[in-house]
């Protein structure tokens, strides 16, 4: 007889990292018209963000509470980035 596998239950935080994600990505494409950001500012913005969905997508069922925090990373790199900016680069 076959031996049915028991699935641990799937952890809620990857999902919450997505939908972090998701909401990051909408601050940095309205980054250009609220701040005035440079292209290649938002061009490195949204490099990290690829990297950031990237490892997320890798660490899904592998590291699920870490995916949750890769949002707030995220957006602690884009406020710095802004606020940076603003204040020694004068985008605002």
């Amino acid at each position: 007889m076959h031996q049915r596998r028991v699935r641990e239950p799937l952890s809620p935080w990857p999902f919450v990292g997505l939908v972090g994600l998701a909401c990051v990505a909408f601050l940095i494409g309205a980054t250009p018209v609220a701040v005035g950001a440079p292209w290649w500012a938002i061009t490195l913005l949204a490099l990290v963000w690829v990297a950031a969905l990237l490892l997320a997508i890798g660490w899904f069922g592998t590291r699920p509470k870490v995916v949750a925090l890769l949002p707030l990373l995220v957006a602690l790199v884009w406020v710095a980035s802004v606020v940076g900016g603003a204040r020694f680069l004068d985008w605002a």
